[in-house]
């Protein structure tokens, strides 16, 4: 096995980040069509993971102040996206995805599956194979940050 060493495993970073961020950015466009914002879908998925989470925990995870956290939450809730709900013990508002929510998201993956496919189908195979392998480390280097 090759040994990497650590100016290589920099610039293999410093040509990753690039690519990932403006693939990032083509995929978060996909969302516009639907009337969300790429903000918003990252909320809905973070609701729909953890249903009942509360305005504070989300506004934590998500690196946001509580008040923008709320305001970003009215628009949701005002768009039918999401409900809040009193939980367990009265005190504490519980978040949920609606029906129309759902819709969103499953709107939003395929098309920025949609997206994504036709991108592949531009690429020579033993290109489609390299990704292939790669997704399962690229998987595990972001699994290894959260």
């Amino acid at each position: 096995m090759p040994v990497v060493l650590e100016t290589d495993r920099h610039a293999l970073a410093h040509r990753l980040r690039p690519v990932l961020l403006k693939l990032s950015r083509h995929l978060r466009r996909e969302v516009h069509p639907l009337g969300v914002t790429g903000g918003q879908v990252t909320l809905l998925i973070q609701i729909k993971k953890q249903p009942g989470i509360g305005v504070r925990e989300l506004a934590e995870r998500e690196a946001m102040s509580a008040a923008g956290m709320s305001k970003a939450l009215d628009r949701l809730e005002r768009a039918g996206l999401v409900t809040r709900a009193p939980g367990a013990d009265r005190r504490r508002i519980g978040l949920a995805v609606t029906g129309e929510g759902e819709r969103v998201l499953r709107a939003v993956r395929s098309r920025r599956t949609a997206w994504l496919a036709e991108r592949l189908k531009e690429l020579p195979a033993e290109d489609v194979e390299a990704i292939d392998a790669a997704v399962e480390p690229l998987l595990r280097l972001v699994d290894g940050a959260e």
